[in-house]
């Protein structure tokens, strides 16, 4: 018997399962992983930005996390000999209008306890990156780069050779059995009874959720994000991170240059509807999970209040100039004979039933479990602190 059981092996989950054995070391905790490796989703997808906090709602648990987070990120990287450099990024407002947002930021970094960002003029932006266009930006010096693929694999370091933490790979969870006292959980290899099961399957939240017997009020819909990456002798253009200003109205950065701890240097994500959860190729499709996507009330809302956002998402998608168009905002001189493919990443986005994209992290419990079943950007950032969040909530139901 398990005490706690915790589906899905991204950096949430392994980071929640090290918290739980810090706190109490005694206790059985296994992860349930289906691929044959962890972090081989959202995790072992992303450019590896180590996120300041800036973007967040004061108050909201997306902000609190991450801050939080970002600490016990660099204090965790520092003790593991993890390499990371917090090299600073810019966020520029390239018109009037713009202006107004980035004051608004400025304004909720200052909030959340940012004092070292500055707002800094088109000017001295060239002081920063000289092949940089923009009226104003703000120098956030916090902001870092890191391979969180190496971040997941000291977690689980920790976790199984100081702690004795069990993880169980290529256990695809089918379904889940309640008993009186304990749970039962199916899976395509064995069945684990447990206490209690804490759901990080990210992608696949909402369905672990719906197994366990929760009636839950959102979908998870994938969206693709698609990056091109600088070629080597073009690389000079970018020295660290440029982002542009973001649109409030949708949860999505826009497309971004990043310097990645490998030296690298992406260009993108833009936000296109995935036709399968795990859909990291344009051709991917699964009929299932598409129409599972396109049936939901709540995505058939968005689709209508942001069909023109959503067109011009794909339009970049298929078009390689439209994507350059989009980055030449930033950097004027940038051609799409700098560019060439890069891997995608898909986002796992919570919707609700009134067309709500969801933007903070959102957990939900019941009898047996525990569902994070919202955790986008900033969660690799904030994983030890959501990790602690979601422990304390476990070790509230079993001891």
């Amino acid at each position: 018997m398990l005490d706690i059981t915790i589906v899905g092996g991204g950096i949430v989950g392994i980071a929640t399962a090290l918290r739980l054995k810090e706190v109490s070391p005694n206790l059985k905790v296994a992860v349930l992983e289906k691929e044959k490796g962890i972090g081989q989703h959202q995790t072992g997808h992303n450019s590896g930005v180590i996120h300041s906090g800036l973007y967040y709602k004061p108050g909201s648990l997306k902000a609190k996390n991450c801050i939080e987070g970002y600490n016990q990120l660099i204090d965790f990287c520092e003790k593991e000999d993890i390499p990371f450099e917090l090299c600073g990024k810019l966020v520029v407002a390239t018109n009037d209008q713009e202006k107004k947002q980035l004051n608004i930021l400025y304004e909720r970094g200052i909030q959340n306890g940012l004092e070292k960002i500055k707002k800094i003029s088109g000017e001295e932006i060239k002081n920063y990156e000289p092949h940089c266009f923009g009226v104003e930006a703000i120098h956030v010096p916090y902001t870092g780069i890191i391979d969180y693929k190496e971040v997941i694999k000291g977690y689980a370091k920790v976790f199984q050779e100081s702690y004795q933490g069990e993880i169980h790979l290529g256990n695809y969870v089918e379904k889940t059995v309640n008993r009186s006292s304990y749970l039962e959980i199916v899976t395509n290899k064995k069945t684990f009874k447990t206490k209690l099961l804490v759901n990080c399957a990210g992608l696949y939240s909402d369905r672990v959720a719906r197994v366990s017997g929760n009636k839950i009020d959102i979908r998870i819909i994938p969206f693709r994000g698609e990056y091109y990456k600088l070629k080597e002798d073009r690389k000079g253009l970018v020295k660290n991170l440029i982002y542009p200003v973001p649109d409030p109205n949708f949860p999505f950065l826009g497309v971004h240059f990043t310097r990645m701890i490998n030296g690298e240097v992406e260009a993108g994500p833009n936000a296109v509807f995935a036709f399968k959860k795990e859909g990291y190729r344009k051709t991917d499709f699964s009929f299932n999970e598409f129409f599972n996507s396109i049936t939901w009330p709540g995505f058939q809302k968005v689709i209508f209040k942001y069909w023109q956002t959503g067109m011009g998402e794909l339009y970049r998608s298929i078009s390689k100039s439209a994507f350059t168009k989009a980055l030449q905002k930033l950097i004027p001189e940038i051609t799409s004979s700098d560019l060439e493919s890069a891997e995608a990443g898909v986002r796992a986005q919570a919707c609700d039933k009134r067309g709500g994209l969801l933007d903070d992290f959102k957990i939900v419990e019941d009898k047996f479990g525990i569902h994070v079943c919202n955790a986008p950007s900033p969660a690799a950032t904030s994983s030890l602190s959501i990790g602690k969040t979601v422990a304390d909530m476990a070790l509230k139901r079993i001891l």
